[in-house]
This record gives structure tokens, sequence and C-alpha cells, in this order.
């Protein structure tokens, strides 16, 4: 069975360049040239991943994901030139999955939406449950909120994301590789520095104080969360 995914961009010869790219790896491409076109066709086709422009006409990207992320959870890569660590920030906190600047690989692009829809199918198959506790430890998934005996904790997309996706391996080990595609999307054959996670688990670990101590390291092999 074909995965429809939704291209949202004016650029024609982009939309193209993707659509050849994307059905060669066996996906069914649908397009439209502008924000609201693009809210309806996803709408009534219900895609499996929305390939979304930040700078549209008549509805940009960052208010169709906004409008999308309040009655989906389909997953949205947005494609943008805007290249600044605050226009990217922006898109996360909006509800985007990823998010890849132009120019870009084709082929990073096409890993980027095959790690996607690999863990958005994993997320079908196993619904986990919306809040999870850990001791005096807890993470509620639906209003995006962690708690240390009672506290609430500022976390980032990244660090809520890290937390989140250790609570629900349920004290299985994860390796910084697995970490990386389910917290990123980037594809385990991508050059990606592992020492990224090291230091965002640091960074949790702090925050999280006492509790902190739950994200153990298992040696040569990845990170775990103690019950």
């Amino acid at each position: 069975m074909e995965t429809k995914i939704l291209v949202v961009e004016d650029e024609k010869s982009l939309v193209r360049l993707l659509k050849y790219n994307l059905e060669k790896e066996g996906h069914k491409v649908l397009s439209a040239e502008d924000g609201k076109a693009g809210l309806a066709l996803a709408r009534k086709e219900k895609p499996a991943l929305i390939i979304l422009d930040v700078m549209m006409p008549k509805l940009d990207g960052h208010e169709l994901c906004r409008t999308l992320r309040a009655e989906s959870a389909v997953p949205i890569l947005f494609l943008t030139a805007k290249k600044s660590e605050l226009d990217r920030i922006l898109g996360l906190k909006l509800g985007a999955d990823d998010y890849v600047t132009k120019p870009f690989s084709v082929g990073e692009l096409v890993a980027r939406v095959a790690a996607l829809l690999r863990r958005a199918q994993g997320q079908v198959a196993v619904r986990p449950p919306t809040e999870h506790r850990f001791g005096e430890l807890s993470v509620d998934v639906e209003r995006h909120e962690v708690r240390v005996k009672g506290a609430l904790v500022t976390l980032t997309h990244r660090e809520f994301e890290f937390l989140k996706l250790l609570m629900e391996a349920d004290g299985r080990v994860l390796s910084r590789d697995i970490i990386l595609e389910r917290v990123w999307g980037y594809d385990r054959s991508m050059d990606i520095d592992t020492r990224t996670v090291d230091q965002h688990i640091a960074r949790l670990r702090r925050k999280l104080g006492a509790e902190g101590d739950r994200v153990e390291t298992v040696l040569n092999s990845g990170y775990k969360l103690r019950r």
C-alpha cells in the first residue's frame, strides 16, 4: 500500500524534484501551491506526512502548521530558505517534527522522510499512555509538562522528547543512534555526531536535580531510565 505525502510548496520546479524522488521510493505525492489549498488537501486526503514550505501565499507555513497540529498528529517536515536558529525553534514549537533548509541534499531529505514515517508508524502501532511516572518524576505528554516532586520543570523541546522517549522505553536501553533517529528524525546512515545526545542528556540531568540520576548511562550501549 503506497504512502501518501503532501508537498505544500509554491516553487514548481522544487515540487517536481520532490515528486520524482519520493515516488521512486514508492510514495504517492500530492501537492498544493499555497497554504489554503494545502490545508484543504490535508483535510481531504489525510496524508501520512506533510512537507511544508514556510514562505507561501494566502496562508504561510507557520500558520498552516499551527492549524494542522491542532487537528492531527501527522508528521510535518518544514522545507525553507530560513536558516536561523530562531526560525528552527519556532517551527519546532509550532509542532513540526523536522526542519530542512534550502538548498538541501535530496538523498538526506528522502532519508528524513523515511525516518519520520517509521517513527509515526511505530506510534500508531503502540499508542503510549499520556502520563508516565518514575519515582518523583512525571511527564504529561498531552500537556507537555514535566514535574519533579510536583514542581514544574522547564525543558526545551529536545530535552522533553529525550525524556519522553526514555520513559516510553520502560527501562530498556536505547542506543545513541536510536535516540538520534527518534528525537531528530535522522537516519542511522547519516554522519551525525552521537556526542550531541550526551550533551543533551547532561543538561537534562541537571534540570531534573536529584531525579536526574534516574537517567543512567549504560557503558558502550546508550541510556535507560531507572525506576
